[in-house]
């Protein structure tokens, strides 16, 4: 089958939904509530702001499962480009679910901890909050070892955009370099624990951030370029 502008803009809709429940949901609810010196605070938050917070969990849920057919979709797209390149981004970015959700159990947990649940009384208000604080710790870590992988499949993803002949090959570019500010992101907060704070940080993740906006925003709303595809060459034939 032929690429599509449906096919791409389905692409680029799920993509939008993955954006935004993913900084939601792992971003911006999480620094409303978390504090990470103080678990006092913390915990206060949790519980003044569990609604809030599970909207977190509801938003991570949203984000992986979008993650399972995100990928499917792109291969339909882009998998006459180079076959071997399409399976190899749709494995590479579905091993990341399981760990995600496994990993999301660390939440449930937490709104366990600062529930008001009689048997809970039986420990200490100090052991309950630096507990809320391991598992917070915890979920992400989970989400490090996520990270490799968030990373890995944007490089087969952002070569098979630049050799499709249908989208930017610049947006091809900023993917895949952004496939090596992921990793080199891991390698930062596995090392160094104030990593986050630095501004090599930030600079590191621009790649990733220009490539996955822009592929996005490019499929949503250009969709593709009118041209097929067939055996790897491109062809200028109109797309019906």
């Amino acid at each position: 089958m032929e690429p599509t502008k449906k096919t791409a803009r389905l692409a680029g809709l799920l993509y939008l939904i993955l954006i935004i429940s993913g900084v939601l949901a792992l971003v911006y609810i999480p620094s409303q509530v978390i504090v990470w010196d103080n678990a006092s605070a913390t915990y206060t938050n949790l519980q003044a702001s569990e609604t809030l917070f599970r909207w977190s969990v509801i938003g991570v849920i949203i984000c992986f499962t979008v993650y399972v057919v995100l990928p499917l979709v792109l291969y339909r797209l882009l998998k006459d480009v180079n076959k071997m390149h399409a399976v190899l981004m749709v494995i590479l970015a579905l091993v990341s679910v399981p760990i995600s959700f496994v990993n999301l159990l660390h939440y449930f947990e937490v709104l366990t901890l600062t529930g008001d649940s009689e048997y809970l009384k039986a420990f200490e208000l100090d052991y309950r909050q630096s507990q809320v604080m391991l598992l917070l710790t915890m979920f992400n870590h989970g989400n490090l070892v996520a990270h490799i992988f968030w990373g890995l499949w944007l490089y087969p993803l952002g070569y098979l955009v630049y050799k499709s002949g249908f989208l930017p090959k610049f947006l091809g570019v900023f993917l895949m370099v952004g496939c090596f500010g992921y990793l080199i992101d891991f390698g930062g907060y596995f090392f160094f624990p104030d990593y986050g704070d630095t501004l090599f940080s930030t600079i590191v993740g621009i790649p990733s951030v220009i490539g996955e906006f822009g592929i996005c925003l490019w499929l949503l709303i250009v969709g593709i370029h009118r041209k097929t595809i067939k055996k790897g060459v491109v062809n200028q034939e109109p797309l019906i």
